[in-house]
């Protein structure tokens, strides 16, 4: 039976210390036994899309590593007051002019 990755993740961040990680793998496991594998790219979309948003932190060698940019192994763990804030890029959208624009 597959479990939601998400409730998985906390489910399993929750019952460690403060500090304390797991790995993607770890998670995958827990929400489905038989088919871990599959899901080890969704567990990395799910832990990018909640580091974004403050409520995770993905770490690289024991630190917090920016999750837009990181790449090989990490691990992933919930924040802690120490930990720095890694601010998401505002992606500016530039609209394209129109032929009536440029008439103006």
């Amino acid at each position: 039976m597959t479990a939601p990755v998400e409730t998985v993740l906390f489910e399993l961040l929750a019952d460690l210390e403060p500090g304390k990680s797991v790995s993607p793998e770890q998670v995958a496991r827990a929400a489905d036994a038989e088919s871990w594998r599959r899901l080890l790219p969704r567990v990395r979309a799910i832990a990018v899309g909640l580091a974004r948003q403050g409520q995770l932190v993905i770490t690289r060698h024991g630190k917090p590593a920016d999750p837009n940019t990181f790449k090989g192994v990490y691990r992933l763990r919930l924040p802690l007051p120490t930990d720095p804030v890694v601010a998401t890029p505002v992606v500016e959208v530039i609209e394209p002019e129109t032929a009536a624009d440029a008439a103006d």
